[in-house]
């Protein structure tokens, strides 16, 4: 056996763009439980409230404040109901909007196409949906604190993000903080909106709305039965220096989407993973020859790197790169941002996801 040319890798170092992560306890399978703040209050019933377009409050809820809530930052605690919300940090911004809120700010987002605001398609749309104008920070260089105390905010939502506690502290100066649960960049879609909801006193709401694109995800699947089981890696190579490429593990939301969408992570990449606590696993080219169970590999970049991957001989035990399967990820086309989950991207861009791991899939000898 070829000795394991292995690393944990940095967020900073593996970002096309978006840095993304995601927890999860089962190596051998995507899919992974939720990893939920730990939220304490009074218990109340809730009812889903009625969104209200032409406000930045939030709906009526039951949910009891005060709240504290767990995290992996330390405990933040919400007094009241918040009325002024900001949303930092990617797909964060998405889940207010997803429940009729509109945020008084919000990040810009930091890849993929954007519009004039610096906004993603999907979240620009839900503020044309709802009536709004957004008020977007320019924070992908650093935060913009400044701006963010101008608002006035009750709660700053940051459930999925790389937060340092340093960073977290002077936030909290401001407003209360949701910072991740457990790990940085490692919150999937799923908490990343139930988390945020929750703060919002609109847990019930949060859950909801999980359930309905998980049916919504499910009936899409039903038109794409055999992309049930493929085995699948999620690369980030270079095609200037193919001698060391990365694998995203299924700590990342990146990969952890694939298990939503049927697919399961090649054995061969679980093997590979030395640290429960990664994202992403760094591999020799000469070290290729052991992912020889990997039908299909989703990556950034065009056609030529498949051809240049196809010529190197060291790439030529891995199934994915003989048969060209292959999902080729454009910076500049909306999939590739969306392949970074949140609950309005999904709806979005899933169409076009599946179409593309379907053709990807047809491809497997």
């Amino acid at each position: 056996m070829k000795r394991k040319l292995l690393s944990v890798l940095t967020a900073l170092a593996l970002t096309a763009g978006v840095t993304a992560c995601g927890s999860a306890d089962n190596a051998d399978n995507i899919n992974e439980e939720s990893s939920a703040l730990e939220v304490t209050n009074e218990t109340a019933d809730s009812a889903a409230p009625e969104a209200n377009a032409d406000s930045t409050s939030l709906s009526n809820s039951n949910a009891s404040f005060p709240m504290t809530i767990k995290h992996a930052l330390g405990e933040t605690v919400i007094s009241e109901k918040p009325e002024n919300v900001v949303a930092i940090a990617w797909g964060n911004p998405d889940v207010p909007l997803a429940l009729g809120v509109v945020p008084v700010g919000i990040s810009e987002a930091n890849f993929g196409p954007r519009d004039e605001n610096g906004l993603l398609a999907w979240t620009a749309n839900a503020f044309t949906e709802l009536g709004a104008e957004p008020n977007v920070f320019d924070d992908t260089d650093g935060w913009d604190y400044e701006a963010i105390a101008d608002c006035a905010p009750d709660v700053i939502l940051a459930a999925y993000s790389g937060l340092s506690q340093e960073e977290y502290d002077r936030l909290s100066e401001i407003a209360p903080v949701v910072a991740y649960p457990e790990i940085a960049w490692s919150t999937t879609w799923q908490d990343e909106t139930i988390n945020d909801a929750s703060a919002l006193g609109l847990e019930d709401e949060g859950r909801t709305l999980v359930a309905e694109t998980e049916e919504l995800i499910a009936e899409k699947l039903s038109e794409y039965p055999d992309l049930e089981g493929k085995k699948v890696g999620f690369f980030w190579l270079s095609e200037d220096d193919l001698g060391t490429f990365y694998i995203y593990t299924n700590n990342d939301p990146r990969a952890a989407f694939l298990g939503d969408l049927g697919l399961v992570t090649s054995e061969s990449v679980t093997n590979l993973i030395e640290d429960d606590t990664a994202f992403s696993i760094t591999v020799s080219a000469e070290n290729a020859d052991l992912l020889d169970d990997v039908d299909i590999i989703i990556t950034y970049g065009q056609e030529s790197l498949v051809e240049a991957m196809q010529k190197d001989g060291r790439f030529s035990k891995i199934p994915a790169v003989n048969n060209g399967a292959f999902v080729l990820l454009d910076s500049n086309d909306v999939l590739a941002a969306a392949s970074t989950p949140t609950v309005l991207s999904i709806p979005y861009c899933i169409d076009d996801y599946l179409k593309a791991l379907n053709d990807a899939a047809a491809k497997i000898q």
